[in-house]
């Protein structure tokens, strides 16, 4: 998707995260110069099957995977040191030269140990279903304006400071939730003192790189965490993550003008997934929801947890195109419903016998609302050889052109496999 016209281009999740992003990002990092992560912190999981070796991505770019790439962490993420060094390692042994080509915002906010023990203890976390990794914990640190930003290890009296202040608020929240955990000062401090070391060289003014890369011509590619039904203001909130995973904070997350941005690719997969508690109107129930989890392997790529699994729901996909400015959609996962002999489309919600076919805000509604289904005749072929849209049955190619239709984007992909060959690019 880059071309002359097209040089900075954001790839989002258009549904509930897990839409395959890390693919996409792999397969258009071949054609970049970077691949910036602009949001979302290690509750991310970005899966990359190179040959016989998979690679899980927490922090990192997937563009890493690609020798001569750049790529960089945004100020919009929060980032937890020791696994960001435990993730660089991983690569390292797998052979993966990671070194000169990782750069971190020296304005990113570190994701500290009192922040996964809040997350831990909080049953408002646990309610809400989030991964315990405490990226909201630090996010509330963020915005409270007590957040520990990488530039700060420079510092070692602003950072004590710092880091007391947040121990504080963690231990007030601690001593709430009824737990007997406190926070230790010292060790947090030690810890980070250990880190700075190896961090710190990492460091740069990110958006100041990525202005003079698109001045000088590069191919910039913005990737998201999550999906944009996540999202803090526009997501199923309360059920939500804590930062803007919609294209609007790409712009914010890395340090550039919302107008350098050329183009956003929406991810979707060929169904509906979501990990945790919260709406999800088309889930599917019983034996068959069960089937689909198990054909698409659909557990968390950082948590293991079971996703439910919905069929795909074109109000939802036609929402996230209209607050992403979708530019085209990648359809991951067709294969997975090659055996199915049925397949249903959600094309609007019934609620109170009313038909709606724009996605509400209000839960409650939601709670209420029964889809309204198109059904498809399954194509009941294996499509993991195709490589062209000719390649695929007819039925397939019926069920991708509604979408296309329903969800008011084109198709620009359709992955039919797990590995980078695995894919189609559709010529417009």
């Amino acid at each position: 998707m880059f071309d002359s016209t097209t040089r900075t281009l954001v790839v989002v999740g258009a549904q509930w995260g897990d839409e395959g992003k890390g693919k996409l990002v792999d397969v258009l990092a071949e054609r970049a110069d970077w691949v910036v992560r602009y949001q979302g912190g290690a509750n991310a999981g970005h899966t990359v099957h190179i040959g016989e070796v998979s690679f899980v991505l927490h922090q990192i770019p997937s563009g890493i995977l690609h020798p001569g790439v750049r790529c960089a962490i945004g100020n919009g993420v929060v980032l937890d040191p020791e696994t960001l060094f435990h993730e660089i390692d991983e690569l390292v042994t797998d052979g993966i030269d990671v070194e000169g080509r990782l750069y971190v915002s020296e304005r990113a906010h570190l994701v500290l140990p009192y922040h996964k023990l809040v997350d831990a203890e909080s049953a408002a976390s646990k309610a809400i279903g989030t991964t315990g990794r405490g990226i909201g914990p630090a996010y509330e640190d963020k915005i409270a304006r007590r957040g520990v930003r990488v530039l700060d290890l420079r510092h070692p009296e602003r950072m004590r400071e710092l880091v007391e202040r947040g121990a504080a608020h963690a231990n007030a929240q601690l001593a709430t939730f009824g737990s007997a955990k406190r926070v230790d000062v010292e060790q947090t401090l030690a810890m980070l003192a250990g880190l700075a070391p190896r961090l710190l060289p990492l460091a740069e003014d990110v958006g100041l790189c990525i202005h003079r890369a698109l001045k000088q011509g590069a191919a910039v590619l913005l990737e998201g965490a999550q999906g944009s039904m996540l999202d803090v203001d526009h997501g199923t909130y309360p059920f939500v993550t804590s930062s803007s995973t919609t294209s609007s904070g790409a712009a914010v997350g890395v340090g550039i003008a919302p107008t350098a941005i050329d183009a956003v690719l929406g991810v979707v997969k060929a169904y509906t997934t979501r990990v945790g508690n919260g709406p999800l109107p088309t889930e599917i129930p019983g034996e068959l929801g069960e089937e689909v989890r198990r054909l698409g392997n659909e557990f968390g790529a950082t948590t293991g947890r079971a996703r439910r699994c919905g069929w795909f729901d074109a109000v939802v996909v036609r929402y996230a195109t209209r607050v992403n400015g979708l530019t085209g959609l990648a359809m991951t996962k067709l294969d997975v419903l090659d055996t199915l002999d049925r397949i249903a489309l959600c094309v609007g919600y019934e609620v109170d016998g009313e038909l709606y076919t724009e996605f509400p805000g209000d839960l409650t509604m939601l709670d209420r609302a029964v889809p309204k289904y198109e059904w498809f005749e399954g194509w009941q072929q294996h499509t993991g050889d195709a490589r062209t849209m000719e390649d695929l049955p007819p039925a397939a190619r019926r069920y991708l052109d509604r979408i296309q239709d329903l969800v008011e984007a084109p198709i620009a992909f359709v992955s039919v496999g797990t590995r980078r060959d695995q894919i189609i690019g559709v010529t417009p």
